[in-house]
């Protein structure tokens, strides 16, 4: 597997593509998007559990329950959520991309974000969805994930190629998300694209696997969004045998997929509301998966813990807390914690307990851009990862006044 460039356009069969279209005051900030694949692809989704859920999830539940669809539309700048026309705003937002793409409304995807409970215009899309369906490219990416930006400060994209079946594939992603952002799954929206062969139940099945261990194990503030949405779309250009059952190539696409949600979902925790710092909680040892999810969730989520971490405070004892409530079976006299970054490990915690370490060396550790946790349970061989941002005084300062 190789990293390369493209976004959302890296896959063969996709252009893409952003604008300022009127949603937004701010006209120096795109809030329109667009991808279009140049034939009806699989399709999948995964959605907020959250259930006060935005107008755009029922319109795209219903459009991709055949498993196909051909284009993507997004606004930012309003969530349309919480109104009494938003299924009939989000489906004429369908209407507007299908006329200007020319391709049928009900394979398009829709999908919007910001403020919730203010009314979606329509008429600036309606405006502008035909211009921006004119400079649709394959160098688009950028452009597109721009116009899915809220309180983002920076663009979330990743691509890679590999081989199934003799042929090279690709999948490439952008994402949005940097506030209400909590498991299940976090306050975002990832749009990823491939142009792998691969039948839309498999596809589905694929997705919810990768999304179950990166996207689903990001926090930065323990809300849930109700917009979240993570798509794919397969265009099957690649040329592979398709893939329609477990085996050697589903493993080889989920392994590819999983890695790319996991960087997008890396970049949606490092680019929390305020956060200057990217905290990964590695947990290992654990009895079995859910329990090392269920502990790494817990301590990515502690205030406390994610307030030492903007301090440069080796506060271990706020990660033995986070355990401790987390309600996984663990044995607390058994736990071993360190932090690490590149300017190296402390160890702090041994066998639930704390041992003398140096406070200088943890500060120069803490104080790097990205932290790891490292929690040891010794109680079997599960592992699992969370990942999450500090908490600064510019979080409160950001949601003071988010809406207004």
């Amino acid at each position: 597997m190789k990293i390369i460039s493209g976004g959302v356009t890296a896959a063969q069969g996709f252009v893409a593509g952003g604008m300022h279209c009127g949603i937004r005051a701010n006209k120096t900030k795109p809030d329109l998007a667009m991808i279009l694949a140049k034939n009806r692809c699989s399709a999948a989704a995964v959605y907020t559990t959250n259930l006060v859920k935005g107008a755009p999830i029922a319109v795209t539940r219903r459009n991709i329950a055949d498993g196909y669809a051909q284009a993507v539309i997004c606004n930012s700048g309003n969530a349309n959520t919480c109104n009494a026309d938003g299924e009939q705003k989000a489906w004429r937002m369908c209407e507007i991309a299908g006329a200007a793409l020319k391709i049928a409304p009900e394979d398009v995807i829709v999908a919007s974000t910001g403020v919730i409970g203010q009314v979606l215009p329509i008429e600036p899309i309606e405006t502008s969805a035909p211009v921006l369906a004119a400079v649709l490219s394959d160098d688009g990416s950028a452009m597109a994930n721009r116009g899915i930006m809220t309180t983002d400060t920076v663009e979330k994209t990743c691509a890679v190629s590999f081989e199934i079946g003799g042929k090279e594939v690709k999948i490439g992603g952008i994402a949005k998300g940097s506030g209400m952002i909590h498991p299940n799954m976090a306050t975002m929206l990832g749009f990823i694209t491939t142009d792998a062969a691969i039948s839309p139940a498999v596809l589905q099945k694929a997705l919810s696997a990768a999304v179950q261990t990166t996207f689903n194990m990001v926090s930065v503030d323990g809300d849930t969004s109700t917009n979240d949405m993570v798509s794919v779309l397969a265009s099957g250009c690649a040329g592979n045998p398709e893939i329609a059952e477990s085996g050697k190539s589903y493993e080889t696409f989920l392994e590819a997929l999983t890695f790319v949600c996991r960087d997008l979902a890396k970049k949606v925790a490092g680019d929390g509301e305020g956060a200057t710092k990217l905290l990964v909680c590695s947990v290992t040892g654990a009895a079995d998966e859910a329990c090392a999810r269920t502990v790494a969730k817990s301590v990515i989520c502690s205030s406390l813990l994610k307030a030492a971490m903007f301090g440069a405070d080796a506060n271990w004892g706020r990660v033995l807390c986070a355990i401790g409530y987390s309600g996984a079976p663990v044995d607390v006299n058994a736990v071993d914690v360190s932090f690490a970054s590149e300017a190296g490990r402390v160890d702090v915690c041994v066998a639930g307990a704390g041992i003398p370490f140096s406070e200088e060396t943890a500060k120069k550790v803490l104080s790097e851009k990205a932290i790891d946790i490292l929690v040891e349970l010794h109680s079997g061989s599960a592992s699992a990862e969370a990942y999450g941002c500090d908490l600064t005084y510019d979080y409160v300062k950001i949601n003071g006044d988010y809406r207004t």
